[in-house]
Formats: C-alpha cells, structure tokens, sequence
C-alpha cells in the first residue's frame, strides 16, 4: 500500500437479480481489498431478487460471513436482505448507512464494471493528497459505455441534458463506479429510491463544495439478467423523481425528505416467496 496510515474501506454492491454475477464480484472485491487496504468488509444488499441470488449470498456468508469457514476472510462479508424490494436508489441508501469505515467504494452487481479497476481510484486519490489537493469523490468515467445502441444515445441525452439542468461539471453523471468519503454523508442527504439517486448523489456532493476526480474506466456487455430500467414504471418513476429533485434543489434551495428505509430481515429469515414479473 502506497499510504502510511492505515486505510479502512468499506465496498458493497446492490443486488438485484445478479446471481450470475455477484458471486465473482465479491470474490474480486475481496482480493483487490487485501492489496489496498488494512481493515475491509464487503456488503451486498439483497434488493428483493427473483432468480437465485438468494443461494448464492447464502453460500458466500457461508464462506466469508462471521462464521465463515475461510480463515482469511472471516467476518468480512455481510449480506443484508429486505422482505420488500426497495429500488435502486433505496439499495444504494441502504448501503451508505451500513458501512462502516471512511472510505466507501460501491458499483452495480451486475458485472459492467471490473472492481479490479478500484485500484485506479485508490491511485488516485493518493496523488490528488499527495499533491496537496484533498479529494472527497473519486469516480469513473466510462471509456466507451457496452450497451446497445439506444441505450447509449440515451444515456449520452441523459446526461447532457442533467447537465444543462442541473449545471453539473462532471462527465459522466450515471457512472456507478465511485469511492466516496463517508464523511460527506454529514453534509448531505440523499432521499431518492428510484436512480434518480446517482444525480441527486453528484448534485449535492457539486453543491456542497467537495471535489470530485474522474478517472477513466472500462464498462462492459452485460453477461448476465437484463436491466430493470427500461420499463414503464421505472421511467415514470424516475421522471417524477427527477422534477421533484429539481423543484427541491433548484427552485426551493432544500434537500428534500428521505423516506424511512425498512429494517433488514434478522439472519436466517427464509427467502420470502416472490414472483418474477412477465
């Protein structure tokens, strides 16, 4: 490790039917960790999945979880499951709140992102400090976004047109790769469930005053699931989330109310019975 003091980084991913993918997730975020950090944990928060994601936390709390059988990495895993799906916004809500340490590196569970490339961010980090120049967010900028073609004109729509709204400086606002101090979290409050939450996320940390750094990164096909945006009611819904986030921050200079997140089922709850969507 490059640092002289001890460094303590909390990761964790949202889950929602990412059982192809989060297994491997995981392990690397484990690996990667060991490298770049004295204390760690992994947290995955289990966001009401309907394929079999659920066996395959329980087999990595098996392995990794406070009873785990790997001697290494014992007690560095935690899953935390809801009895309800709380959406994507009140995943990421959620895993703000359970981690622990100063440093809290989080990206999607669906394998578009290589968590091996945190060591950029980390790198990072070290050089803006090192220079003098303190850093609060360190972020990815997609090098060339793998998705379909309408998605991409989308997202790059997207983004361009947040910008303009919400006089953004940062390139790429829907990057979900990102290590952020949790420090910020005193200042700010985050209150979206639906993914308005990563623009509200980056307007209040602009706002705010703290500094971001982009750092390139790579972004991949998906190898696994399909993505739960673009539907009909996720799009209404993040349509009212984005007017309701402007009116907050733009017309009435406020920061909005969070809305209660559930507790975490107790350890050892059955998976609750649900039903894929058609």
């Amino acid at each position: 490790m490059s640092t002289t003091r001890p460094r303590r980084i909390s990761a964790f991913f949202p889950c929602f039917n990412d059982a192809g993918t989060i297994a491997s997730m995981v392990i690397e975020a484990l690996v990667v960790l060991r490298e770049l950090a004295d204390e760690y944990e992994v947290i995955v928060i289990e966001n009401g999945s309907v394929d079999y994601a659920w066996d395959v936390l329980d087999e990595l709390e098996r392995l990794y979880g406070p009873a785990g059988v790997d001697p290494r990495d014992r007690g560095r895993v935690r899953i935390i499951r809801f009895a309800e799906p709380l959406g994507y916004g009140g995943a990421l809500r959620a895993g703000f709140a359970a981690c622990r340490y100063e440093l809290i590196f989080y990206t999607d569970g669906d394998g578009q992102y290589d968590v091996r490339e945190l060591r950029a961010l980390v790198e990072a980090l070290d050089r803006e400090e090192a220079a003098g120049r303190p850093v609060h967010v360190v972020m990815g900028n997609k090098l060339m976004r793998r998705d379909p073609l309408h998605r991409r004109f989308i997202s790059w729509a997207y983004h361009h047109l947040m910008a303009f709204v919400f006089r953004l400086t940062i390139h790429d606002v829907d990057c979900d790769f990102r290590l952020i101090r949790r420090s910020i979290f005193e200042v700010i409050t985050l209150t979206q469930n639906s993914g308005v939450i990563a623009l509200e996320l980056m307007t209040k940390v602009q706002y705010a005053g703290f500094r971001t750094v982009e750092v390139p990164v790579n972004h991949y096909h998906r190898a696994y699931g399909v993505s739960q945006f673009f539907n009909l009611p996720n799009v209404l819904r993040v349509l009212v989330g984005l007017a309701r986030l402007w009116w907050w921050l733009r017309i009435q200079n406020a920061t909005g109310t969070p809305s209660p997140l559930p507790d975490p089922l107790p350890a050892g709850t059955p998976r609750p019975l649900r039903q894929p969507k058609r």
